[in-house]
This record gives C-alpha cells, sequence and structure tokens, in this order.
C-alpha cells in the first residue's frame, strides 16, 4: 500500500480551507467576510500552483502514473529530471500568461470600482450643491437668493440628467416670486434682481432646452420683460396686462387664455404660438412677428398691429373693427368671416390671404397688395381700394357696392375674378 505524498495531504489541506472559507464567506458580512474570500482566493492560487508544478508538469513528461522498477531502470536520473523540468518549463510560461491575464482583469475591476466610487462620490457632491442651493432659495435676502439661482444653473451645466428638475423648481420659484419689489431706487416695473436670474438661467438660450417652460398662470403684469428668451414656454392663462414684451422671444410659446390687455409686444417674436382665447384687446403689436400662430374668433379692439408680421395667421372670425394694420403682413392669413369693418389696411401685404365673408365695410386699402386673395362673398361696401392691387383676386359674390377705386371695367383689367354674383350698385 502507497503512502500519501506530504505535498498530497497539504494540498488536500488546502482543499478543505478553500471550502471552509467558501462557508463562511456566505455566512458572515463585513471585514470577515471579505478576508475569508482573500485567504480562500490565496489558497486556490497554490492549489493550482501545486497542480500544474506538481502532478500536471509529470503527467506532461510522459508519466501518467507511478513508474514501475522497469521503466525507472530504462531511464536515468538525469534524463528524468530533465524531461520533468521541461513540462514544469512550459507550464510555467503558461502560468506566467495566465498571471498577466488575471492581473489585466483585476486592473480592469479595480478601475470599474474606482469609476463607480467616484461617480458616486459626485453624486453625493451634486446631492449636497443641490440641497444648499434649494436652501439659499428659501433665504429672506435677495443677494442669497440669487446666489442659489446661480448655484443652480452651474449645477444644470455639470448635471444634465439633473436638468429638467433644476427647470421645474426655477419655474415654481418665479410664479412664487413674480410680483416681489425690485431693488430699491429702481424702475418700478422691473423684476426682482433675482427673478430676473431665474428667468434668465432657465432660458433655453442657455440650456439647450427645449422642454415646455411651466410658467402658467405666472402673474407678471406691468412688469418689464424686455428682451427676455421665453421661447416654448407655457404662459398659459398668465397675466401679461400692460407687461413690456418688446423684443421678447415668444415663439413657439403656449398663450392660450393669456391676460395681454394693454401688453407691448412691438418687436416681439411670436410666430408659431397659441394664442387662442389670449386677451389682446389693447395691445401693441406694431412690428411684431406672429407668423404662423393661431388667433381666431378674437377681440383685438384697439390692438396696435401696425407693421405686424401676421402671415399665414389663423385670424378667423376675429374681431378687428377700426384695427391700424398699416404696412402689415398678412400674407397667406387667414381672415375669413373677420369684422375689418373702418380697418386702415393701407400698403398691407395680403396676397393669397383668404378673406372670404370678411367685412370689410368702410375699409381703407389705398395701395394693399390683394393679388390672389379670396374676396368672395366679402362685404367691402365704401371700401377704399385706390391705388391696390387685385390681379387674381377673387371677388365672386362680393358686395362693392359704393367702392372707392374700382369698377367693373377696372376690374377686368386688373385681372379679378367676378360673375353675376358679384354687386355692384
Amino acid at each position: 500500500m502507497l503512502r500519501p505524498r506530504v505535498s498530497e495531504v497539504a494540498a488536500t489541506v488546502l482543499a478543505l480551507g478553500v471550502l471552509a472559507a467558501g462557508w463562511g464567506a456566505l455566512r458572515w458580512s463585513g471585514t470577515v467576510r471579505w478576508a475569508l474570500v482573500g485567504a480562500g482566493v490565496a489558497a486556490v492560487a497554490v492549489l493550482v500552483m501545486w497542480g500544474l508544478l506538481g502532478p500536471g508538469s509529470r503527467w506532461l513528461s510522459g508519466e501518467r502514473g507511478q513508474l514501475s522498477e522497469a521503466e525507472r531502470s530504462r531511464l536515468t536520473v538525469a534524463e528524468r529530471v530533465e524531461s520533468v523540468n521541461q513540462a514544469r518549463a512550459a507550464l510555467m510560461q503558461s502560468v506566467t500568461g495566465l498571471v498577466v491575464i488575471v492581473g489585466v482583469v483585476f486592473t480592469a475591476a479595480g478601475l470599474l470600482y474606482t469609476a463607480r466610487t467616484l461617480e458616486t462620490t459626485r453624486q453625493g457632491q451634486v446631492t449636497d450643491r443641490y440641497a444648499k442651493a434649494i436652501e439659499q432659495l428659501g433665504s429672506d435676502k435677495p443677494e442669497v437668493r440669487m446666489g442659489g439661482v446661480y448655484a443652480l444653473q452651474r449645477l444644470m451645466k455639470d448635471s444634465q440628467e439633473d436638468r429638467p428638475t433644476i427647470r421645474s423648481v426655477l419655474a415654481a420659484y418665479i410664479r412664487t416670486h413674480a410680483q416681489d419689489k425690485p431693488p430699491v431706487g429702481s424702475d418700478k416695473t422691473r423684476l426682482a434682481v433675482d427673478v430676473e436670474a431665474a428667468l434668465t438661467v432657465a432660458a433655453p438660450s442657455q440650456t439647450s432646452d427645449r422642454d415646455p417652460f411651466d410658467l402658467r398662470n405666472v402673474d407678471f403684469h406691468k412688469r418689464n420683460l424686455n428682451r427676455l428668451d421665453l421661447t416654448g414656454a407655457n404662459l398659459r392663462d398668465a397675466n401679461l396686462s400692460d407687461a413690456n414684451l418688446s423684443d421678447a422671444n415668444l415663439s413657439d410659446a403656449n398663450l392660450r387664455g393669456a391676460n395681454l390687455r394693454g401688453a407691448v409686444l412691438s418687436g416681439a417674436v411670436l410666430s408659431g404660438e397659441n394664442l387662442r382665447d389670449a386677451i389682446l384687446s389693447g395691445a401693441n403689436l406694431s412690428g411684431a412677428n406672429l407668423s404662423g400662430a393661431v388667433l381666431s374668433d378674437e377681440n383685438l379692439s384697439g390692438a396696435i398691429l401696425r407693421g405686424a408680421d401676421l402671415s399665414r395667421m389663423d385670424l378667423s372670425d376675429a374681431y378687428l373693427s377700426r384695427m391700424d394694420l398699416r404696412d402689415a403682413n398678412l400674407r397667406g392669413a387667414d381672415l375669413s368671416r373677420a369684422d375689418l369693418s373702418g380697418a386702415d389696411l393701407r400698403g398691407a401685404n395680403l396676397r393669397g390671404a383668404n378673406l372670404r365673408s370678411t367685412d370689410l365695410r368702410g375699409a381703407d386699402l389705398r395701395g394693399a397688395y390683394l393679388s390672389g386673395a379670396d374676396l368672395s362673398g366679402a362685404d367691402l361696401r365704401g371700401a377704399d381700394l385706390r391705388g391696390a392691387d387685385l390681379s387674381d383676386a377673387d371677388l365672386r359674390g362680393a358686395d362693392l357696392r359704393e367702392v372707392v377705386g374700382l369698377d367693373p371695367e377696372s376690374a377686368r383689367k386688373a385681372g379679378t375674378h367676378t360673375d353675376d354674383t358679384t354687386r355692384w350698385r
């Protein structure tokens, strides 16, 4: 009976130690667990090395079991040692490569762990900075609140995933403090410095964020909002009466139901926005760009629209009686059934406009551009059309009684479309 070698006994003990370490790691936690895992890994490494340099190298050298006396007699000691050493050298090369691979894996794992640790640390810092900024916004001192606003601006730049949340916070802050008093000695219409800062910081031009900025029901009446960027802002039901919005950017904003009575919107950009149910009576829209805006069935009495860009705008059923629309751009606009009685449309661009069934009684259309306009069924009684361009205009069914500057002959020469339903007398 062969007695076990010392190395084999040691290997057995190590194997049992690995099993014990694994069992302990599953049972305990914390430092003890990691110590047992480390000990187990070390024991496994020793077992692997023993297996490769002991039985493994002899197996590779040709020894598949214990050598018999006859086999021993055919090999000299030097030959046997050389064979085993060659096998061990080959195994050592393999082990070296394995160690390198394992080292790379552990290095990558270490880098990944470090990256995750750094990210966790960064998130913690972001949370701390956010909490500090919110605390500053609750201060009684406006300069401290303004510092909180700019702290949130820096946070938006450093943490893009938190940008929507921060913009929501700033929007709520603006809605709450919109009527706070401005700095002592400044214009009473000016916004409070912290609110002004919040509007600037949250502007799409600063954040590259096109999500709607929620300013619903905000109260900006009699406030100076000159040149502010409110692109895409949700200003539904906002109170903007008597506010100064001159040269402000309100493109694609939602102003549905907003109160703009008496507001100054000269030079403002309002293209593509929703103005349904908005109150614009008395508003100054001279030179404003409302191209493509939606505004139908509205009362614009007293509004100033001189030189405004209203191209392609929906003004169907709108009340525009006696409105100053001189030099306004209404190209392609929908003015069907609108009330333009007595309106001043001198020099206005109405090319291709829809004026079907529109009330134009007594309107001043001198020098207006109406080529290609649809005036079928329109009421033009007493309107002044001297010098107007009516080429290719549709006047079928229109009421032209007492009109100035147009008769059947001049209408024919101008290339207008008339028929028996066109009323001249």
